[in-house]
């Protein structure tokens, strides 16, 4: 055991470091679902300078209607979205393959940019300024973070598919054919993209970059749903109501206070910023830090999980260098936007630390108040509690004991259900628990049961479904007679040395007063609920 110590105070540090770090970068990710349809959707609409220069007035308010369409179209689900726009994405990709292979024909000389010694040579030749020039090229590789960040909704394959199938191969070819035409006319490098199109077809272009821009931005939200769905189930965020807009897909999923956050904030940027340029250097800070954070991320699953650990370590780590190169790069670029995503990050990472802070303190105040099994039952008989028809849940956090909420019960009213349920949820680190394997019942007395319920991080609690599959395993239950007992702990900030900071434990008790009631979260129906208050200091 003593050989064991360093190795687990070395765990135990790598944990002080990495956790804060994670919940950074998914605080970061925030920003980025934000940045992310402001940049695309105004940059796609910049074209119609490039259609004729009077149009350019219309470019903030045209782009301000389609965001604030979108976000209001996303109570409808990404189903209705995938299936209205989603053949665009192929004729996108397939016309920037066109129009990359037109550019191309221009300067066939180009191609020869596969070479990396050219890159070698233009650093070596202009030194910190081609350094420099990385924070802005940086956004050429921006964009894939989008297409993985519906992950969660379509899994590894499709997203491995579409990558390497279409997307990849279409967007070098574009990006072929700017630099030759950059070679070719070095007057139209401004906005080399449209420019590659003739004149006649640029409004078209516009149109479908519209589009295309629209359907990218719609992955990076319901990204941001799925992560903000994630971060209730791991205590990170309070809870929220999650409408599920698939009766196939559970992935699918619609947080409303997560989509009117996102759309002022985006709309804001719009306001603020006023140009893609402007925001570009918010973007490529934000994607840079957040491709730093998750490498090293990354490096440590490899480490810990892979059969061939030094191996994968090799290769994260020459990513990592990659990505540090862009991010000091883009670094430079604090005071012209890069500030915001930061901003963005050190506010959702202090909300999602204090939020988690705080329940620990306050689930420590309710497990001083929690009775074992044989000094409940003592104290029943000792109250000579009266006995009322039907169930009675009570929502408990640890499996074994009374919780605080019986407790407190029992001695203010006196009184139980004939048959009392102590419910435990547990949210397995898996994403989803099949059926057959989601609940356990054990007996504790004459007419005192536990059941726990496990659940996976990106499935949404159903008690009342989940309570009809207790029948198999003895215990029945009719939910029409049965009463759910909550907890609502009102939460007092003390302004001494223990818990918080007293500010924090001020933003805590906000953030508790606002929260969704555990009713809702739980999808409980609110008649046969009874919520008892609980004043708790911490």
């Amino acid at each position: 055991m003593a050989l064991l110590r360093p190795l687990e105070r070395q765990h135990r540090a790598a944990r002080i470091l990495l956790v804060p770090l994670g919940l950074f970068g998914a605080a970061l990710l925030y920003g980025d679902g934000t940045i992310t349809p402001a940049i695309s959707v105004l940059s796609a609409i910049e074209g119609l300078g490039r259609v004729h220069g009077a149009l350019e007035v219309w470019i903030v308010p045209l782009t301000i209607l389609i965001l604030a369409s979108l976000f209001f179209f996303q109570r409808h689900g990404t189903q209705r979205i995938g299936s209205v726009f989603g053949p665009v994405m192929c004729v996108w990709f397939l016309v920037l393959a066109v129009l990359g292979v037109r550019g191309i024909l221009l300067q066939p000389a180009v191609l020869a940019a596969v070479n990396p010694l050219h890159a070698l040579t233009f650093f070596q030749a202009n030194g910190m300024t081609g350094y420099l020039v990385l924070g802005t090229i940086f956004l050429v590789v921006t964009g894939g973070e989008a297409l993985y960040a519906d992950m969660g909704h379509f899994g590894l394959g499709p997203i491995r598919l579409s990558w390497f199938g279409v997307v990849l191969p279409a967007l070098l070819l574009n990006y072929f054919g700017q630099g030759a035409l950059i070679l070719t006319k070095p007057a139209e490098a401004a906005h080399p993209f449209f420019d590659l199109a003739p004149a006649e077809m640029r409004l078209a272009l516009v149109v479908l970059a519209t589009l295309a821009t629209i359907i990218a931005s719609q992955a990076v939200i319901t990204g941001t749903f799925s992560l903000t769905a994630q971060a209730v189930r791991l205590g990170m965020l309070p809870g929220m109501k999650v409408v599920h807009t698939s009766a196939t897909e559970r992935g699918q999923i619609y947080i409303p206070l997560a989509n009117w956050l996102l759309m002022a904030a985006t709309i804001g940027l719009v306001l603020g910023f006023g140009s893609s340029d402007r925001l570009g250097a918010a973007y490529g800070l934000s994607v840079s830090t957040d491709m730093a954070i998750t490498t090293l991320l990354a490096a440590v699953v490899a480490w810990r999980h892979w059969q061939r650990p030094w191996l994968a370590i090799i290769g994260v780590l020459t990513i990592w260098i990659v990505d540090w190169a862009f991010l000091g790069a883009n670094l430079f670029k604090f005071f012209d936007g890069g500030w915001y995503p930061l901003l963005v990050g050190v506010l959702v990472f202090t909300v999602m630390t204090t939020w988690r802070r705080g329940r620990r303190l306050v689930l420590g105040s309710l497990d001083k108040m929690r009775l074992g099994i044989p000094e409940f039952l003592a104290s029943a008989e000792r109250e000579r509690a009266h006995t009322i028809p039907g169930t009675g849940v009570f929502l408990a956090r640890y499996s074994e004991g009374v919780p605080a909420i019986l407790r407190h019960h029992l001695a203010r009213n006196r009184v139980l259900n004939e048959q009392v349920v102590l419910l435990t949820l547990r949210t397995d680190n898996r994403p989803r628990v099949p059926a057959r394997e989601r609940v356990a019942v054990q007996r504790l007395a004459d007419g005192l049961f536990r059941v726990v319920m496990h659940y996976g991080y990106m499935q949404t609690p159903n008690i009342p479904v989940t309570l009809r599959g207790c029948e198999r395993l003895g215990l029945v239950i009719d939910l029409k007679e049965t009463t759910y007992y909550l907890g609502i702990e009102t939460v007092i900030p003390r302004d001494d040395a223990h818990g918080m900071a007293y500010w924090r434990e001020r933003l805590f008790a906000l953030i508790t007063r606002n929260a969704q009631r555990a009713a809702i979260y739980y999808g409980l129906p609110t008649e046969q609920v009874v919520e008892l208050g609980i004043q708790i200091e911490i």
